[in-house]
């Protein structure tokens, strides 16, 4: 029978292994059988035993033990800094490498899933407060999918919608349409090109809700696709509640999409957005009654729709071409010509409108030839 002061400690680490996480009964079972028995350490002379890793297991968002094979440089460092002995790194130098991308280059597709990795694990030696948040939803993650679905369904879930089951549905439509990965790869490009607000890619990752709420709406277009309607609308219900973007399940979205902001986005039923598209905030891309049918508005590759636009009916807006701010699109746009204004008017005339050389959606470019729009300066 153990002292008082024993039952005690044995007690609460008991309740401590037990509450620290739902999966950790593994833990829990072996912490029993070891009390029942004298550990023995068998060690060489002058070896030191090996250091000691606090009481916890990495558990990835289906409930089971996230496994990752022994020679894999990088598990190690699942485990926060605060977890770690003083002399951890002296005996383990291989824990602290890491891939090193080439800077010579423009990032590729393949390269995005390390360098956001890369990314979390510094921010994570400069700002440890985060490293809980950043471990479980960047370097705990197999996959570039596993870490989307895992911060979708985060953000995403309610008290009526755990996130273990949104977990599940999303990852499973990510493994099954890997192009549905290389869009969001190409988004995360596009961010970080385009947008000097972001200032890394684990960044727009996390944070940036136009990034998130585009791809959620991928999911839920192919479940959109695959008749399962419900599903789909119940994912645009809480996107739209959650990051204040509403996309109709059914609208086509391109690859290479930047939604600057993104609050108060709408998109109709039947709009198809390019690739290559910037959208600024608060941009309805809308029907103009109630019928039925295609009616909403058709967004060419390389478009610059500028912030509180509205483009509305069954209409085209040509390739690389750009809206300005604040403008009301009832009618076609041709293609690589500016439209501003309410009701909006193409700068240079219908009849020979001027002609951009580049493509808005890339440049950014906002207020070019504004001179020759406006007859006086403000």
């Amino acid at each position: 029978m153990f002292p008082v002061t024993s039952r005690r400690h044995f007690t609460s680490s008991l309740y401590i292994l037990r509450s620290s996480s739902p999966h950790n009964h593994l833990l829990y079972s072996s912490f029993i059988s070891s009390s029942k028995s004298k550990p023995s350490f068998t060690t060489k002379p002058n070896q030191q035993k090996p250091p000691q890793m606090a009481a916890c297991i990495d558990t990835c968002r289906t409930g089971k033990p996230n496994q990752s094979p022994s020679n894999n440089d990088e598990s190690n460092f699942r485990y926060s800094n605060y977890y770690l002995p003083s002399n951890y790194h002296h005996h383990h130098p291989q824990s602290t490498q890491t891939k090193t991308l080439h800077t010579t280059r423009p990032l590729q597709n393949d390269d995005v899933w390390d360098k956001i990795r890369q990314e979390a694990k510094s921010d994570i030696e400069r700002e440890p407060i985060v490293s809980g948040y950043y471990h479980a939803s960047i370097v705990s993650q197999r996959s570039l999918q596993a870490a989307l679905a895992n911060t979708l369904s985060v953000k995403l879930s309610n008290l009526n919608l755990p996130s273990n089951t949104l977990f599940d549905l999303f990852n499973t439509v990510l493994e099954q349409h890997p192009e549905i990965v290389e869009s969001v790869k190409q988004d995360l490009l596009a961010v970080k090109e385009r947008d000097p607000a972001c200032i890394s890619y684990v960044h727009c990752f996390l944070h940036f809700k136009g990034f998130l709420a585009c791809q959620a709406h991928r999911i839920a277009h192919e479940l959109w696709a695959q008749n399962r309607k419900v599903l789909a609308l119940l994912i645009q219900n809480r996107v739209s509640e959650a990051f204040a973007v509403d996309f109709h399940p059914g609208a086509k979205i391109g690859t290479g999409v930047l939604l600057d902001h993104a609050t108060a986005i709408v998109i109709g039923e039947t709009a198809v957005v390019g690739n290559n598209v910037s959208i600024l905030h608060n941009v309805t891309l809308g029907g103009t009654g109630k019928q039925c049918g295609d009616r909403h508005p058709k967004i060419g590759d390389g478009v610059l729709i500028g912030a509180g636009t509205c483009i509305l009916g069954n209409i085209t807006i040509g390739e690389g071409a750009k809206i300005g701010a604040g403008s009301v699109v009832l009618k076609d746009v041709p293609p690589r010509t500016t439209a501003v204004g309410n009701p909006a008017r193409l700068l240079g005339g219908r009849d020979n409108p001027k002609r951009l050389d580049k493509d808005p959606g890339l440049t950014m470019d906002q207020t070019s030839h504004i001179t020759e729009w406006s007859d006086y300066v403000i």
